[in-house]
């Protein structure tokens, strides 16, 4: 088991001809994803990678039975895009895109409150079921397979993260990057959710950042339903000041809860394991399984 994707994911890439779209699309088909097609407006009817291209993601649905789509279309068009995969049932919907206006993003999460697609991103490095399929941009070589569920804010601590899961012997159910943009599609809580239901899920690391209550929210829904699986957290920004945003355009502090030190603090209250470095994260993991 796993969660959001696996082997048996069909997978079409938005944004297919263009190169971002067709240099991920290649690392992905040679990671063993199954992609069966794209969707570039205009050029439907043509080959690209092997694999066909359509004008719209409903018509690509329709010919392939895609369940999972992947978005590189540029920020001014992205929303528009992620709606497209929303209104032909796409059931999950993985958004690269770095830079979508915040008030289309406004749009897209009251939309997608009535309906069954899961949106991860946008701004994130995407999805990956080690060995089964990557949806997304991360490293695959890092990955491998095993009961840690991994979610992240930030796309190089995923990576690093994962590193430090394999170093300690374990490997990786699911790892999921839910971006760094001031509005996502899927929560911290809902990833952790996620993980407590899969029942290959075994123990799941927590990677945070200041800004926003993403961490403290998940940490108190943990400790409320009885800390079932063990979770380890890590908080990055830890040195940064107060009112300046770092690197993401959700992390900033705002008031004290945003803090590194105030959302370690919660988490340790709430049960949570705390690593003091990404460093740390495989150590911890291995004192408690």
């Amino acid at each position: 088991m796993s969660v959001l994707v696996n082997n048996n994911s069909k997978v079409i890439v938005q944004g297919f001809t263009g190169s971002e779209g067709s240099f991920h699309a290649s690392q992905m088909i040679e990671y063993g994803t199954n992609i069966v097609g794209g969707v570039t407006p205009g050029k439907g009817g043509a080959n690209h990678l092997d694999k066909p291209v359509f004008n719209t993601v409903h018509e690509a649905k329709k010919e392939t039975d895609a369940n999972v789509s992947i978005i590189f279309v540029p920020p001014a068009f992205a929303a528009d895009a992620i709606l497209e995969s929303i209104d032909s049932n796409i059931e999950v919907i993985v958004a690269i895109t770095e830079g979508i206006p915040v008030k289309d993003m406004i749009s897209v999460k009251s939309y997608l409150k009535s309906k069954n697609s899961t949106l991860i991103g946008p701004n994130c490095p995407g999805v990956i079921t080690p060995e089964e399929a990557k949806v997304g941009i991360m490293p695959g070589f890092v990955f491998k397979k095993g009961n840690i569920g991994i979610v992240s804010k930030s796309g190089t601590l995923t990576y690093e993260a994962a590193d430090q899961v394999v170093k300690s012997g374990f490997g990786i159910s699911t790892a999921i990057g839910i971006g760094g943009d001031p509005i996502v599609g899927t929560s911290t809580l809902d990833a952790i959710k996620l993980f407590m239901k899969d029942d290959n899920t075994e123990g799941i690391v927590m990677i945070g950042e200041i800004g926003g209550n993403y961490e403290a929210e998940a940490a108190k829904w943990i400790s409320d339903n009885g800390n079932k699986k063990p979770v380890v957290g890590f908080i990055a920004g830890q040195t940064a000041p107060k009112g300046k945003r770092m690197g993401h355009a959700g992390a900033i502090i705002g008031g004290k809860d945003d803090t590194a030190s105030a959302k370690m603090k919660i988490m340790k209250k709430c049960g949570l394991i705390v690593a003091e470095s990404p460093a740390n994260i495989g150590s911890e993991l291995k004192q408690i399984l």
